[in-house]
């Protein structure tokens, strides 16, 4: 359990707060998370990685010349927000663009993917790589649909020496996801880890046994076995990560492999060292090579009782860059090369940041996007209990608040921005980043990001027609399917949203009110239709069955927005 702490609500920051006071050389406190203490060089890519508090040394641990450039930091076990993430790579990125490092975890895929969609808009270069490395999680032949546990650590050290040889953002892509194909890790949980604050573990695995596949968020293993000895314990975790072993003499591997033997918070050093002599000996009697081998806590999980072992298989790229220099707080090796470490010249933060000249036509249509918001905003708050209704027969009941909680921010975002002289496109681009913020969760993400993508179809300095309101509608509902994943039939948004806009493409001449409304009739018997569908996606596939009968609320409540836009505009 966790023994200092001031509130648990407050861990997460002033853990942060207090890393940066003891690397002040390394590390400055951005907004949302940190960054380093001297300026990312012009031109050069930043890589920016993060995710949940809780895994020390990942994330905030490894940013410094030689790996990261910034890192965004969430609550303990929970993705940072899009809001926070952007601001980070505001204060990282430097003209170069930036690689968005993370492991392949949903709200993390919905958050980053969020910011991205903003930065984007903005005219940043944005590359995503996803670390799916835990052969627990998912076959083979699914190698980048795993999650990510202890393989964040090649991963990001491999890019980030990429990037301080030189490579630019395309050639720094190529060689995370060639980093990310190479490496393989498999866990072990004896006991759960427990959150700060709370007197149980998420999870407890019974005496005398060990949970097989554990994640790092306190998800238990896949099986129980029973705890073996150090040596059964070593081979077990090296038998599992061989049988995707590479042929040898293919793509340049011959049997030299980075080897990582990571605890995860109570296992110790003299434990992790026992077990790793006898993967010394098996590697060795395998004719594989350890290439610098690392042996410690480099992703951990709290207080989980459990270890992790990771290989990658390198060819003579990868090892080069996997041995290069690197000086972080919480990982160093080697002599870093006389390079720019130019000082930070300052700190970017929104509540700092000017809002864009707009002309006069813009700024009128900011105030229409304005009045929306505010429709959708009254909208969600009268159907917020059929809403949570509906969400908990298969859900978790928050749907309805989340939509009330977002649209709310969203409006009152909109309206602050049309006070200050925004123009039609950073009122949305607002808007967005309030709604995900404010309403959290994936609906959040969502239509923060629909928000975000629909404020491409408008300009701060021209004016906009009815053919951008239904560019807009449609480059925001691409977004929702770009960032969700979801396909027609999974019984979600994209049942109702898909239907809705070719339905409006189809009807629309000149005008988008009435092309909107009988696009919105096509989206609601769309929405009631699934009540037929068993849940596939999200949440309610645990409950699939149960959720038969019952309309997506996420549907449903695309197309209750859906007719209330068309409603006002045609008004």
């Amino acid at each position: 359990m966790t023994y200092l702490l001031n509130s648990p609500g407050d861990f997460a920051a002033e853990a942060v707060r207090g890393l940066v006071a003891a690397h002040g050389e390394l590390l400055v406190e951005v907004p949302g998370g940190v960054a380093r203490a001297t300026q990312t060089p012009q031109g050069q890519p930043a890589l920016v990685i993060g995710g949940g508090s809780g895994h020390y040394p990942a994330f905030a641990g490894w940013v410094g010349p030689g790996m990261g450039h910034g890192a965004p930091c969430g609550n303990v076990f929970s993705s940072p927000a899009a809001s926070e993430v952007y601001s980070v790579v505001r204060n990282a990125e430097n003209g170069g663009g930036v690689i968005l490092g993370f492991g392949n975890y949903a709200g993390d895929v919905l958050h980053f993917g969020l910011a991205a969609e903003k930065l984007r808009h903005e005219g940043i270069d944005v590359r995503i790589v996803t670390v799916s490395d835990d052969i627990a999680s998912n076959g083979p032949e699914n190698h980048r649909d795993r999650r990510g546990v202890a393989g964040d650590l090649p991963v990001f050290k491999i890019a980030g020496a990429a990037i301080e040889a030189g490579a630019d953002l395309d050639e720094a892509e190529r060689v995370a996801w060639k980093a990310n194909d190479a490496t393989r890790s498999f866990g072990l949980a004896f006991n759960g880890c427990t959150l700060p604050g709370a007197d149980e573990p998420l999870f407890h695995v019974d005496k005398g046994q060990m949970g097989v596949g554990l994640g790092i968020h306190g998800e238990p293993g896949v099986r129980d076995d029973r705890i073996g000895s150090a040596a059964e314990t070593a081979d077990l975790l090296l038998d599992q990560l061989l049988t995707e072993e590479p042929p040898r003499g293919e793509n340049g591997y011959d049997g030299r492999v980075a080897v990582i033997l990571n605890g995860l918070g109570t296992v110790k050093y003299e434990e992790l060292f026992v077990v790793y002599g006898r993967i010394a000996e098996r590697l060795e009697e395998k004719g594989l090579t350890a290439v610098r081998p690392e042996v410690g806590e480099y992703v951990t999980s709290l207080d989980m009782a459990g270890l992790s072992l990771t290989l990658v298989f390198l060819d003579d790229e990868l090892e080069k860059l996997w041995l290069a220099p690197v000086e972080t707080p919480a990982y160093r090796r080697g002599a870093m090369p006389d390079a720019d470490r130019s000082p930070r010249t300052g700190v970017w933060n929104a509540a700092e940041a000017e809002i864009p000249r707009a002309s006069q036509d813009s700024r009128v249509c900011a105030q229409s996007i304005a009045a929306v918001l505010e429709t959708f905003q009254r909208v969600c708050a009268d159907n917020e209990a059929e809403l949570g209704r509906l969400d908990a027969v298969a859900g978790d009941g928050d749907h309805g608040q989340g939509m009330s909680f977002g649209s709310r921010g969203a409006a009152r975002a909109a309206r602050a921005a049309v006070d200050e002289g925004a123009g039609a496109r950073t009122t949305l681009l607002l808007a967005g980043q309030a709604w995900a913020d404010a309403a959290g969760g994936t609906s959040g993400a969502l239509w923060g990001a629909a928000l975000t993508s629909a404020g491409g179809a408008y300009s701060d300095t021209e004016n906009a027609d009815d053919r951008n309101v239904v560019d807009a509608i449609s480059a925001g509902i691409d977004a929702v399917i770009r960032l969700g994943g979801a396909k027609p039939g999974d019984k979600t948004m994209v049942d109702a949203a898909l239907p809705f806009r070719d339905a409006m493409e189809e009807a629309f001449e000149t005008e988008a009110g009435p092309a909107i409304t009988a696009a919105a009739r096509v989206a609601r018997d769309a929405a009631d239709r699934t009540a037929d569908i068993t849940a596939r996606l999200g949440r309610a596939r645990v409950l699939g069955e149960k959720s038969v009968g019952t309309p997506d609320p996420g549907a449903l409540s695309f197309s209750m927005l859906m007719t209330a836009l068309g409603e006002h505009l045609t008004r």
